[in-house]
């Protein structure tokens, strides 16, 4: 067993199985990393070339665009299929699943609510992925409206 070292900036304490798994799971990290810093760099140029005020329909165009200029693969409005007690619905839909691995939920509104976040939670644990960005393009700076949401994640956080 292997244990990364909590000295260095950005590991975490958690034991890894051999060498070649390690290596493995710390390239995923890395690649799920990349994909986050993509999308919030998009989100960052949108917010600041054309600001606030759109709907989110349009946010959504634009993000999709962007990302896919980057080489990445995006897909717009994911069903997300629910189960319960026999049931089986589509009850929901992810704005954008960036590589089948990110999830982005935009908002165009004056100021997120706690709800917004645990949304996007709730989309990350039905679909079993561990990390998902909330980006509100309704708000004066990019930054303010930008939110990490982790499910079980173990990669950088800030």
């Amino acid at each position: 067993m292997h244990r990364a070292d909590v000295n260095q900036p950005g590991s975490a304490s958690f034991e890894l199985g051999s060498g070649a798994h390690e290596d493995t799971k710390m390239s995923r990290i890395e690649e799920l990393e990349a994909l986050a810093s993509a999308a919030v760099d998009c989100g960052f140029r949108i917010h600041k070339q054309i600001g606030p005020g759109l709907l989110e329909n349009a946010y959504e165009a634009l993000m999709a665009e962007a990302l896919r200029q980057r080489g990445l693969e995006v897909t717009r409005q994911v069903a997300v299929r629910l189960q319960y007690n026999g049931v089986v619905d589509n009850a929901f839909k992810i704005d954008l699943l960036v590589e089948g691995k990110l999830v982005v939920e935009l908002k165009s509104i004056d100021r997120l609510a706690p709800v917004h976040g645990k949304q996007v939670l709730t989309y990350l644990r039905l679909m079993h992925l561990p990390l998902g960005l909330l980006m509100n393009f309704g708000q004066a700076t990019f930054k303010d409206g930008l939110r990490r949401v982790a499910n079980d994640y173990y990669g950088q956080i800030g």
